[in-house]
């Protein structure tokens, strides 16, 4: 793999909020295909990145072969970047990127069931690892899947999307499911959006924990970074978006309290980040380049130098 198959989202605003110098510490969160690390590596950062996605590996191979002891490749979770990389003697980092949800490498393998685009198993597991989207709608009960999918896909319909799948359960192939909700709704060709796309968000979200896992990661970075250091989050859909806004505006002494999300916390007297600059969303020459970053909104959070919490170590998101 010479080259990354996907556009890395707002990676100028990045560059420009970082502001790299030679050797400092970066931590890529969400390696994917290595668009975000070589540029941090190329700007002269230390890049420490980590993905649970096994495909991830090899790219990760490529580029500490090309930049050695720069760069190293953690195959994890980045909830757990604080932990991993206190076993190895890092202390602290100056920058920490999170780009949340899937990746277009992700989309792009039919193999790995993230799409309805092109038909393949139902699949949806980034780690490749426990439960698969097809184990879940094929074991789960019709309260449970219409849960999920109004939780996580936002989609008024999901008590009727929720009775298709059940009676037509055994469902194997992603084309089978688009199918499915389409008939489930009244889906006509044509229509601008296909509702298949809110399920398919909601049953990911759901098989990958990425909302508790979202919360985990914010709670470790705020442990891991040094004074001055940068929190950036790039989030795609309202959900993850609305966590990271209040954890920043929370922790930054502008809001107190939990959400359905978030852990509830005791009021935090002392802020742990500066209060977050207003959100950045992708430019309208970037969008028409690359049509992914039409719904992101970047968030960055500078840390404090007073110490983490206490008793925020060690706190871990309600399972979902």
């Amino acid at each position: 793999m010479k080259q990354a198959p996907h556009i890395p989202v707002m990676i100028e605003e990045i560059i420009r909020s970082l502001a790299i110098t030679p050797s400092m510490d970066v931590v890529d969160g969400t390696f994917g295909a290595g668009g975000y690390s070589e540029r941090f590596l190329a700007a002269g950062a230390r890049v420490y990145a980590f993905d649970r996605d096994p495909d991830a590996q090899a790219r990760g191979s490529e580029l500490s072969g090309r930049y050695g002891g720069m760069f190293s490749f953690h195959p994890a979770c980045f909830s757990s970047m604080d932990t991993e990389l206190h076993s190895i003697g890092i202390e602290s980092v100056d920058a920490i990127v999170l780009d949340i949800g899937v990746s277009s490498m992700q989309l792009d393998q039919a193999e790995r069931g993230f799409s309805f685009q092109s038909d393949g198993p139902l699949d949806m597991r980034m780690s490749q690892d426990g439960q698969s989207a097809a184990d879940f709608l094929n074991e789960a009960n019709e309260e449970t899947i219409a849960d999920i999918i109004y939780n996580y896909g936002d989609e008024r319909r999901s008590r009727r999307i929720a009775k298709y799948i059940v009676s037509n359960r055994p469902i194997e192939r992603t084309a089978q499911l688009a199918s499915i909700v389409r008939r489930a709704v009244g889906y006509q060709a044509g229509a601008p959006k296909d509702p298949a796309t809110r399920t398919f968000q909601a049953i990911r979200i759901h098989i990958n924990q990425e909302l508790e896992e979202l919360s985990n990661a914010l709670v470790a970075a705020e442990r891991l970074l040094r004074p001055g250091g940068q929190l950036i989050v790039i989030t795609f859909h309202s959900l993850e978006d609305r966590i990271v806004k209040k954890f920043m505006r929370r922790h930054s002494g502008t809001e107190v309290g939990g959400s359905r999300h978030m852990p509830v916390t005791k009021q935090i007297n002392k802020a742990m980040f500066s209060r977050p600059a207003k959100p950045i969303k992708a430019s309208s020459k970037e969008i028409a380049m690359n049509p992914r970053a039409r719904s992101a909104t970047m968030r960055v959070a500078v840390r404090n130098s007073i110490s983490a919490v206490r008793d925020m170590a060690g706190v871990k998101a309600k399972r979902l």
